[in-house]
């Protein structure tokens, strides 16, 4: 069985989650941290609970899901991973930072790909890569079906969709990618967001007002 703890960082208030196994394996989604202080809440947790960190995965480059990426990658020594078509956004990570006021030289760690429909697994637990571009080119959701919950990036939020004015996105792609990969899951799927808090595929069907 899977189970999830979350972290919010940073001053966009980005969530980043760690999905860990009875096994004590764990991954790293959209690590965010901004400063030391960040960090050692996300290691403590780690290290506390002798978790095994096994790979970074990221829904997405944008800056705020990405400030942690190298030291993550350095301390556990893992790789990194996320969609190809999101190298445009990883690469433009500097600029972004610039756009938001702060310096920021980007991920040196050199990542791999995940693919849409790539079955994950953490131990004998799958989860389902899902391909929701629009808030960005190449933004994935994770799925646990077992667990009846979603990972969903910022893609939907509770009661709200992502932003689509920064590079690359489009919106009439995020609200199709939102009704055909997630809207579609079952009603009582918990979505756990990039930003905000949790919610539910049905609640999002039925009072979500940028879908009706």
């Amino acid at each position: 069985m899977l189970h999830l703890q979350v972290f919010t960082f940073n001053p966009f208030s980005e969530n980043t989650y760690l999905i860990y196994n009875d096994n004590q394996e764990c991954w790293i989604v959209d690590p965010g941290m901004i400063n030391e202080q960040e960090c050692q809440e996300l290691f403590s947790f780690i290290e506390s609970h002798q978790l095994q960190p096994q790979a970074i995965i990221n829904t997405h480059a944008h800056i705020d899901h990405i400030l942690g990426v190298d030291v993550v990658a350095q301390r556990y020594n893992i790789p990194f991973y996320l969609h190809e078509l999101e190298m445009p956004v990883l690469n433009n990570a500097a600029n972004t930072a610039r756009m938001f006021g702060f310096e920021y030289a980007g991920v040196q760690t050199k990542p791999g790909f995940l693919s849409e429909q790539h079955l994950l697994r953490l131990g004998n637990d799958p989860v389902t890569v899902l391909l929701v571009p629009g808030h960005s080119p190449g933004s994935i959701a994770f799925y646990y079906e077992k667990g009846d919950w979603v990972i969903s990036g910022d893609a939907l939020f509770a009661g709200s969709i992502g932003r689509t004015d920064l590079l690359l996105g489009d919106h009439p792609t995020l609200i199709h990618s939102i009704k055909t990969q997630l809207l579609p899951l079952p009603a009582q799927t918990a979505v756990h967001s990039g930003h905000g808090p949790s919610t539910t595929i049905g609640q999002e069907l039925n009072s979500n007002p940028f879908l009706n």
